[in-house]
């Protein structure tokens, strides 16, 4: 083996996985914005609202600015530990059983490799960090929040992590690295995320909606059906 070969194979791998409906079987802002409504914090009316917006991201034509703007509202104000300590419960009671079993062991698969795990999503770091660091993951890509003197504003900072904007962040969190890798691997199951599965050298479509299993299947991807069963993370 030449020095440039043993080089290459001493680099681990990237490991990207999407969040929402890749590694819960559900969409964790909805289920936010949902838990915050029995908590008094949020309307019925601002509930009917995210769920609105939802249709658009299914779709692909969400506005991320205007979902953010929205769903953002009821935290505005709060400071940040009040924020951490709501989220941790949220995380207990509605993330925990949410979790894809078969999602976990891919995870842990990646880790036994030495890989570096890579969760991105386009929802708020409030909750996305705190999830990934429970799943072990080595670091989190996710919607930015402004906060003046601890406190939530209501607004978001930088790229969003959405569409396009997850392939722009990606390679601005790599370029950071004190390591290369010597490949990626990619996770979703949304059509929103083709820009990054496209930008990964080995994509994988997870329980993927209609139009990305039309687009794996022209591609040739490999489609992985990950089945929930009601998993309590240990």
């Amino acid at each position: 083996m030449t020095h440039t070969n043993q080089a290459l194979s001493n680099k681990p791998y990237l490991a990207i996985f999407a969040l929402d409906e890749t590694l819960i079987a559900a969409d964790s802002a909805s289920l936010w914005s949902e838990f915050i409504t029995t908590k008094g914090l949020a309307s019925k009316s601002q509930l009917a609202e995210e769920q609105e917006l939802m249709t658009a991201y299914t779709k692909g034509t969400l506005d991320m600015n205007t979902y953010m703007q929205a769903t953002l509202k009821p935290i505005i104000g709060m400071d940040s530990h009040t924020l951490a300590q709501l989220v941790k419960e949220f995380i207990e009671r509605k993330i925990k059983p949410a979790f894809y079993t078969e999602a976990i062991s891919r995870i842990e698969w990646h880790k036994r490799r030495g890989d570096k795990v890579l969760v991105i999503s386009a929802t708020g770091e409030h909750l996305v960090k705190p999830i990934a660091k429970m799943l072990g993951a080595d670091d989190a890509i996710a919607i930015n929040l402004e906060q003046i003197n601890d406190i939530i504003t209501g607004n978001t900072i930088g790229t969003l992590s959405y569409q396009q904007g997850k392939v722009i962040r990606m390679k601005a969190w790599i370029a950071d690295q004190d390591i290369q890798f010597k490949g990626s691997y990619g996770y979703s199951d949304s059509i929103n995320d083709l820009p990054l599965l496209d930008a990964v050298d080995r994509p994988f479509a997870v329980n993927p909606d209609p139009a990305l299993a039309l687009h794996a299947q022209m591609q040739d991807w490999t489609i992985m059906d990950w089945r929930h069963e009601n998993n309590i993370l240990r």
